[in-house]
């Protein structure tokens, strides 16, 4: 299975941030807002198709835990907003994660078996470690809201695990074909 589309899905979200970095003021709370609630809605929505379509059961239970973590940042992400009263506002960089997303899913898919699962879990391993830069390089330096960089702040580790969690079920799964 060739994973060709992976790197440049990740590359759009790295070089967009790495743009907002350059930019004079890098993204706007509002624009942190949506790349958040966009991330985590093109995981939600990966893990919700691999719920029903992988064959490993430990997939199966990984996209389960992307589902139910992914969904609870963004509510936590929703209430915040919501509090400040902040109108997330699409940018470059959530519009390519979106537009990521799309095509990710519809390349898995059109996968079965084993070849779904190893493309499912391929793509968690670059997602997570794109949206682990993306908070280490842009999101976190640039949000100016104290509360809202406290949210990035608090679930970073839980970005990292899942990328541990992601990387040994590659590992598991062996070397792509």
């Amino acid at each position: 299975m060739k994973t060709s589309h992976i790197p440049s899905i990740f590359a759009i979200l790295i070089s967009a941030a790495a743009s907002s970095v350059h930019a004079a003021a890098g993204p706007t709370d509002q624009q942190i807002a949506a790349i958040v609630v966009t991330a985590n809605q093109v995981d939600i929505d990966a893990g919700k198709l691999a719920e029903s379509k992988a064959q490993s059961a430990e997939v199966k239970q990984f996209a389960k835990l992307m589902v139910t973590d992914h969904t609870a940042v963004n509510k936590s992400a929703g209430d915040l907003v919501h509090k400040l009263k902040v109108t997330p506002e699409n940018n470059a960089t959530s519009d390519s994660l979106k537009k990521g997303g799309d095509e990710n899913m519809a390349n898995i898919k059109k996968l079965q078996g084993g070849a779904f699962d190893r493309a499912y879990v391929d793509h968690e391993v670059a997602y997570h470690q794109a949206v682990i830069d993306a908070l280490d390089k842009t999101l976190i330096p640039n949000a100016q809201n104290a509360e809202l960089k406290a949210l990035l702040v608090k679930v970073r580790p839980s970005f990292i695990a899942h990328l541990e969690h992601a990387q040994h079920l590659q590992s598991s799964m062996g070397q792509a074909q």
